[in-house]
Order: structure tokens, then sequence, then C-alpha cells
């Protein structure tokens, strides 16, 4: 068995006086305890966060259209609740929320709708996310494109224009996630040919979004409905992609070739905790325990606090705090050579 010594990320404030001895496949094992979703737990988390959202969405909208337009700073708190939702729809597709498939798959299609996310599509995205991650021959599903510095340089120039602008930050977590949220997944972008449950999954999901709009439409109008629907959504769907960033880019994660590749090292060393203020921590469904979730995608979210609990020793992987994850954002390529990421400054003269 191979025993990982993994090192805490050098942009982390926290003591790195020892490695944190670790075998990845005997931890895998051990996290299979803790898989077993609870039924009443999982009810009780649907509705404390779809009831909230629902209500808090309707008063906004209400108070707007009565002219309280102080209402709309509530936006980003509505879109917290949102995010939570697709944690729920997230776990559903790894079939982690409740014990029945049929049931996870129809649940995570109606959250689907409030996500804007087609469920069908995206669990098949999600699970090669999974199934590939920290394998440089299957990127391109699920997750944030990234090239190494050699892709970079042998890109022309024009090429390598339009990658910096795809990495900058005001795109990335601005423009990005619109696009993504609004027009990328109204179709079954990768998977058209994949079969009719893909496109039966977009149509569909646009068809039922497309109904409880015109409701909000007859209801409120056009002005009120895109000034709460529109912030919200984007609220959501920036913060979600921030989380979904710094879960997999930073200075020392796991890339390698397939030839080199191990499953169970890339969930453990390419995957990051993200440590939050506990309130931030409820509100992502505690998916900043990433590194224990590629271990044991099949744990439902809530029970993630219990593996850090039993295992202490993970809470000293790759942890960040938000701010200090914050600087990642500067990081845009994988150099082989140094087993690294590294700025669009730190590549220039190498390749």
């Amino acid at each position: 068995m191979t025993t990982i010594e993994l090192q805490k990320p050098a942009i982390a404030s926290f003591d790195r006086t020892a490695p944190v001895p670790i075998d990845p496949r005997q931890l895998a094992r051990d996290l299979q305890a803790f898989r077993d979703p609870r039924p009443v737990r999982s009810g009780w988390e649907l509705a404390i966060t779809l009831v909230p959202f629902m209500a808090l969405f309707v008063l906004i909208a209400i108070a707007v259209q009565a002219g309280y337009w102080l209402a709309l700073a509530a936006t980003p708190l509505a879109g917290l609740f949102l995010l939570r939702l697709f944690i729920i729809q997230h776990d559903c597709g790894h079939g982690s929320f409740l014990r029945n498939r049929a049931s996870n798959d129809w649940i995570g299609r109606v959250l689907g709708v409030l996500t804007l996310t087609p469920y069908d599509c995206w669990r098949r995205s999600h699970a090669m996310h999974h199934a590939g991650t920290g394998n440089l021959e299957a990127r391109g599903f699920g997750d944030v494109d990234m090239l190494t510095v050699r892709e970079y340089h042998e890109r022309t120039w024009l090429a390598r224009l339009a990658y910096r602008l795809y990495r900058h930050p005001l795109v990335l977590l601005g423009l990005g996630p619109a696009y993504l949220f609004l027009l990328r997944h109204r179709l079954p972008v990768g998977l058209m040919r994949s079969g009719w449950l893909y496109w039966a999954s977009a149509i569909g999901t646009n068809l039922v979004t497309g109904l409880v709009l015109a409701l909000l439409l007859w209801q409120f109008g056009l002005a009120v409905t895109a000034l709460v629907f529109i912030p919200v959504l984007l609220s959501a769907a920036s913060l979600g992609v921030w989380l979904f960033y710094v879960q997999h880019q930073f200075e020392d994660a796991y890339w390698k070739q397939r030839a080199d590749w191990s499953f169970y090292e890339a969930a453990l060393q390419g995957s990051s905790y993200l440590e939050l203020p506990p309130i931030l921590s409820w509100f992502t469904g505690y998916i900043g325990i990433h590194h224990v979730h590629h271990l044991s995608s099949q744990i439902p979210f809530y029970r993630l606090p219990e593996v850090l609990d039993k295992h202490p020793r993970l809470r000293d992987v790759n942890r960040f705090t938000g701010l200090e994850a914050c600087g990642t954002l500067r990081l845009a390529l994988w150099d082989e050579s140094r087993r690294e990421m590294v700025s669009f400054r730190e590549a220039v003269g190498t390749g």
C-alpha cells in the first residue's frame, strides 16, 4: 500500500512542521462507515433549505414590487440558500442523499429547475469529473479548464489570449457563471451524442423553468422578476464556481499523466479542505471538506464533519481559509516539471 506524506500547501499559514502520513486506500475503506444516509435527517435538511429559500424569494419580490428596493439587499442570502439546494442536488447525483436511487433522481431533477441545472446532464459530467480528477488525460468534463505550461506555450497568441481571459477572475467568477447557468445548461453540451436522456433532461428542465418564470412574470412583472431572479441566481452561481475552483486549483495540487495517476492519491492530494466559518460551512453544505468527498463521494454532505471528528489528521491536509483560498486565483497553469500550479508570470520563459 502507498502511504502519502502530504504537506500542507505553501500558500497557507498553518504550522507545517511535519507531513501528514495517510494511506488513501485504507482511508477510503474506513470512510465507508459514513456512507449510509439518514432519511429523516435528509428530509429535514431539504425542508430547512427549500422552505426558507422560497419564502425569502417571494418576500423579496413582494417588497420590491411594493417599492421597498432595500429588500434587494437580501438577495445574497437567498443566493446562499439556493447554493445549498445545489449541494443537495449534488448529493442526489452521487446517490448519497437518500437510500433509494429513484428518490435521489427525482429530487435532483426538481431542484434542477430552481438551480437551472439539468440534473441528468450534470450528474453524468460530474461523475466523469470524479473519475478523472488529477488525470491530465481526462480533463474537460465538469471541471475548470486548465492547461499545462507546455500546452500554453504551444498555442497561438490568440489562443493564449483567450485562455488568459478565461482564467481572469472577472470572467471566471462573473461572466463565466452567468454563461454556464443561463446559456450553456440550456443544451446538453458535451453530451449531445450520448443519448436521448440528456436531451430530455435539458429540454425538460428548460420547459419547467420556463413555466415557473411565466408564473413569476404574471404575478410580479418583468422588471421585478428580473431584479430578483437574476441576482439571486448569479450570486449562488459565482460562489459555487469559486468553491469548485479552490477545491482543485491550488499550488500543490495533484496532476499526473494517466500512466502514473492514482484515483486515491488524486482524491486526497488533489482536493482541498476549505475551512470556513460555521455559518458559511452550513450554507455550502460542508463541501469545503472536499478531499473527504472525493475519497468517498457517497457520504451525505451533513456527515462530512463527522469524518473530521473521527479522523482529525484530515484537518491538516490541503487546508485553506477562505481568505487564503482567494490567493489561488492567481494560479493558472500546471508546471509538469515543477509539479505545481504557477501563475502566468511564473510561466514566462519556461516550457
